[in-house]
């Protein structure tokens, strides 16, 4: 399978899951849930999506337990809206990277860089 398609595909699986996050899925642990990323294989059986609940850590067994209980209606809405012989296995994975940005952005809150002395500070005056 080619480069192009995988991606496209991965793409294309990204959409229809965000979408039925948005308007289909009626599981209320699934509100807010965001797909960040579908990674899929050549042979296009299996992909891994990776979900966050809009930087809500707390309620990551929730959001993957509700995701369990669903897959079987999220993959075969795929099969339905892709143009494949066969949908892919979805497997789901909690997204630790908006928590990562979320330190990284404390960290540099809380950084105290004093401003560095200007040019003009370092010659003598000129009488």
């Amino acid at each position: 399978m080619s480069k192009i398609r995988q991606e496209r595909t991965a793409e294309q699986i990204q959409i229809i899951l965000s979408e039925l996050f948005l308007k289909e899925v009626s599981d209320p642990r699934l509100e807010g849930v965001t797909v960040t990323e579908v990674l899929i294989d050549r042979e296009l059986q299996h992909a891994n999506v990776y979900v966050n609940a809009l930087g809500d850590d707390a309620r990551e067994k929730e959001v993957m337990d509700g995701l369990q209980s669903a897959s079987g209606f999220l993959r075969g809405q795929v099969a339905q809206r892709l143009d494949l012989r066969s949908a892919p296995i979805i497997h789901y994975h909690w997204d630790p990277r908006l928590r990562y940005a979320e330190e990284v952005n404390d960290l540099l809150d809380r950084l105290n860089i004093q401003p560095a002395e200007s040019d003009a500070g370092d010659k003598p005056a000129e009488e």
